[in-house]
């Protein structure tokens, strides 16, 4: 198996196994939209993202507070503006 599809279910596995449910959603269905879309720098921020504490994704996310964990990259931006359907 390549390395990048290594990462990958590494990368789904963490998005829908967060410990809270919101964020198992959020993440869990962000991830299954755009993995497949995403370069291998790309991977790696997502991975780096994923490893940021839930509640500081929730309040960035929902509450749209500002943090400095929460890098400025494509995959922060493209979560951003994701919508749940």
């Amino acid at each position: 198996m390549k390395d990048n599809e290594i990462l990958k279910k590494q990368i789904v596995y963490r998005s829908t196994h967060r410990g809270s449910k919101e964020m198992d959603i959020l993440l869990g269905n962000f991830v299954k939209i755009y993995i497949n879309k995403l370069n291998c720098n790309d991977l790696e921020d997502l991975k780096n993202l994923l490893l940021i504490e839930d509640e500081i994704i929730y309040e960035w996310y929902f509450k749209k507070i500002y943090n400095k964990k929460i890098p400025d990259n494509k995959v922060s931006k493209l979560l951003k503006t994701f919508k749940l359907q």
